[in-house]
């Protein structure tokens, strides 16, 4: 197994690899799993590592509490508007990529509070599962800021226009039932089974193929912001692309065959 990370106890996070998932896991629930500099840093750095590994086809990022979002020093950093706030946003966009853009699916599981950058963070996830014990919110607006990294652009596109605005304008959080009927989370489940469930449901999408959860994974993502015809033709050229994989060939196999596929990757 090549990960299992965390060189001393104030590393901000463990990865793991569990079959073909690889879990990462935030590692200080202590201090509320803040989103600072050490963690943006680490969780980069674990991102491209496992985009590159052709050994995991799922990454689960998990936490309890998933944060409380921006350490207070950064916040006081924000007290006095700083000279290049386009310059600020880009960064902060830029971090959060990170998670979005890896290529294989990548579930949030969310125990406890999950607000501000956190939220941000979950969002950027292709999937959310959360434990009962959740609660998703953002304090932004009422402090006079907005969200930094794609909180109202993903939040939006997650679950519509009356909800994000409730917790924009409002400022009021959400328990895991109301995300949950929002569409913000696929599945609530009790606290304390929030990391196996959150697993289970990796393996499941692990023994499918893998470049099509990856293909599709990407248009969803890139055809989300395309006009539909624009995004159908996208969807067409990834099919084709996929028409001449082996895992397609091994897919069709299977069926004719009446036996599970053996997907390489390939």
């Amino acid at each position: 197994m090549p990960y299992a990370e965390r060189v001393n106890a104030t590393m901000p996070l463990v990865v793991e690899q569990h079959g073909r998932t690889a879990l990462v896991r935030l590692a200080r629930p202590d201090i509320g799993n803040p989103v600072d500099d050490a963690l943006l840093d680490a969780l980069t750095g674990a991102c491209g590592r496992l985009a590159d590994d052709r050994e995991v086809r799922v990454l689960v990022l998990a936490g309890r509490p998933f944060g409380r979002g921006w350490p207070e020093e950064r916040l006081a950093g924000l007290r006095e508007a700083p000279p290049d706030l386009e310059g600020l946003a880009a960064f902060n966009r830029r971090w959060f990529a990170m998670l979005a853009e890896v290529p294989q699916p990548v579930i949030a599981a969310v125990g406890g509070d999950c607000l501000g950058a956190s939220f941000e963070l979950a969002l950027a996830a292709d999937i959310r599962m959360a434990g009962a014990d959740a609660r998703f919110g953002f304090s932004e607006v009422a402090l006079g800021r907005l969200p930094l990294a794609g909180g109202v652009s993903r939040l939006v596109r997650a679950t519509g226009r009356p909800f994000a605005t409730r917790l924009l304008l409002l400022g009021e959080a959400a328990n895991a039932r109301e995300a949950h009927a929002a569409g913000l989370v696929h599945r609530v489940v009790e606290a304390d089974d929030l990391e196996m469930a959150a697993l289970r449901l990796a393996d499941a999408i692990a023994s499918r193929g893998p470049l099509g959860e990856r293909f599709a994974k990407e248009a969803v993502r890139r055809g989300l912001d395309m006009p539909l015809e624009q995004a159908l033709r996208y969807e067409t050229d990834l099919t084709v692309i996929l028409q001449t994989t082996a895992d397609r060939a091994e897919g069709v196999a299977a069926f004719l065959e009446k036996r599970r596929p053996r997907f390489t990757g390939d």
